[in-house]
């Protein structure tokens, strides 16, 4: 079966009385009601819960190994490979079994927001909350030119449930990519988040091969342009620290860069919100109105307000809203060259420094270390902080090898003299479960001086391990938070935890023998 056989089933599915193409978000939500997919919440928006699967599955997520991939992508236990006869079958089960519903829902829109390097999608829903999410996440075609483009299309059948035995698969859930055949087939998990991966997924595979580094990180600017990017996996606060009310937000989560400069890959944001407040997160928390979706959030059954403190379901709760709800955004999702990047990280540990200055050597050794804390909830199986190396800040989602990314940003930090800064969002004090979490009007302080420039001439002492250059004063900040050393009761205990994190950095990037070996010898710890 050729791509243009499987192009063409497809499309006869699109065309069927049962589907309904680019519903509006009324439309969509008087849909979720009747079908009983979710309810309205107090602010008007959708709640749905997405049963046993509350994150992502990333032991089941495939690429087909087509010959005008297999010898790009960077195969093993993330890059997973599927034989193309696997896929075509299980994407004929899914066609066929998607036909036979009553409604299925189709969104047309993009993924970049610089229309030079977007690529079209179509996403295929079986349920109409997840269209929605669609709907926010993605940028939405609003002059028809998607029509002009050959889409990548997301189809998504939650309820068809893969056989291990028949079907090729590991487990009943599914997540396929198909680059020759520009599909995305999704099944057997209701987690709407898959969907906004995957497409991640494809945009770091186009991008390179166009020049342009994709990058896992939220991005905004400041009245005089100067603009900063936030890298770091979920739950490290890249939503929470770019959503700024002095500064206009470019982006959530992924994004772009090119010779002119950064782009948005989406039109929406998808905020983590366990522990959601007003006053402290208030641009999502207001965001969180008619048309956002939320999942996994516990509401009051009397009231629909949403008890973003409760973890009853999951602790990923999340929130998907158009990035449109947030009044001081950039429009459109473009800017010019980042000055600043901030690294971020949740170290359970609790021994990195809260703020630390890089040279580009540092930066692109812990661009490519990746390391933080996984917080619980994000994966499924995660119940606590769980140590983890994620290759550029989002290992899952790179289908080449990490070294190709992490060699395009250290060319990007010297063309443009980007100022690099480590920011430990994680444990001070003591590792987890002695330790506290480190405060966010701390990490916002120290985030606000490394953007204001306040940091590029202050006095900083050189940790004697990391090597990471440390700032003696932060305004707003204790002094004694600047060194974790300090804030340890037990000094001895100090340096154990410091050193078995060091050997960790040190096993981990030996998987990189590829790089400069500089990178290793001036980034990384000195053991």
């Amino acid at each position: 079966m050729n791509s243009v056989e499987i192009t063409n089933e497809l499309a006869a599915l699109l065309k069927g009385e049962n589907t309904y193409h680019n519903l509006s978000v009324p439309q969509l939500i008087e849909k979720v009601l009747q079908r009983n997919e979710g309810s309205l919440t107090s602010t008007g928006a959708v709640r749905a819960t997405t049963g046993t699967y509350t994150g992502r599955s990333p032991r089941d997520k495939y690429i087909v190994k087509e010959d005008s991939v297999a010898d790009k992508v960077d195969w093993g236990s993330v890059n997973q490979k599927i034989a193309p006869d696997i896929f075509e079958k299980l994407y004929q089960k899914v066609l066929s079994y998607l036909s036979e519903k009553d409604e299925i829902f189709v969104f047309d829109g993009f993924a970049g927001a610089d229309e030079k390097y977007r690529i079209p999608l179509k996403v295929v829903n079986e349920f109409a909350w997840h269209n929605l999410f669609a709907h926010q996440l993605f940028i939405k075609d609003e002059t028809g030119s998607n029509d002009d483009g050959n889409p990548f299309s997301i189809v998504s059948a939650p309820t068809f449930k893969a056989d291990p035995a028949v079907d090729g698969t590991r487990s009943e859930t599914f997540i396929m990519i198909s680059f020759e055949k520009r599909i995305v087939l999704i099944g057997g998990t209701e987690y709407a988040g898959e969907m906004k991966k995957s497409i991640f997924s494809v945009m770091n595979y186009l991008l390179p091969e166009a020049g342009i580094l994709p990058m896992h990180c939220s991005a905004n600017v400041g009245e005089e342009g100067d603009v900063a990017l936030f890298f770091g996996l979920s739950g490290t606060g890249k939503t929470t620290l770019s959503a700024d009310s002095s500064r206009k937000l470019i982006g959530d989560d992924e994004h772009g860069w090119s010779s002119t400069g950064v782009f948005n890959i989406e039109g929406g944001c998808y905020a983590k919100c366990i522990g959601l407040t007003k006053e402290k997160e208030p641009q999502i928390f207001d965001s969180i109105s008619f048309g956002a979706v939320l999942e996994n959030v516990v509401i009051d059954e009397k009231t629909k307000i949403a008890d973003y403190e409760n973890a009853f379901y999951t602790e990923n709760t999340r929130a998907a809203y158009s990035i449109d709800s947030i009044d001081n955004i950039v429009v459109p999702s473009i800017a010019g060259h980042p000055s600043t990047m901030i690294f971020l990280t949740a170290d359970a540990f609790g021994v990195l420094p809260p703020i630390s200055k890089l040279t580009k050597e540092q930066a692109m050794y812990h661009f490519l270390s990746g390391y933080t804390s996984k917080l619980a909830g994000t994966e499924r199986g995660i119940t606590s902080p769980e140590t983890t190396f994620s290759a550029c800040f989002g290992s899952p989602f790179l289908p080449l090898p990490a070294t190709r990314y992490a060699e395009m940003l250290g060319k990007k930090i010297e063309e443009h003299d980007v100022q690099v800064f480590l920011v430990n969002t994680g444990w001070t004090g003591g590792a987890y479960g002695t330790g506290k979490r480190m405060k966010l009007e701390y990490t916002r302080a120290m985030v606000q001086a490394a953007l204001h420039g306040e940091l590029d001439g202050a006095e900083t002492i050189k940790d004697p391990l990391f090597g990471l250059n440390i700032p003696v004063h932060v305004p707003g900040v204790p002094d004694h938070v600047l060194l974790p050393e300090k804030t340890w009761e037990n000094q001895q205990e100090y340096q154990q935890k410091a050193r078995e994190l060091a050997a960790e950095f040190k096993q981990n990037f030996k998987k990189f023998n590829t790089i400069d070996p500089q990178i290793s010898e001036l980034g990384g710890p000195a053991l």
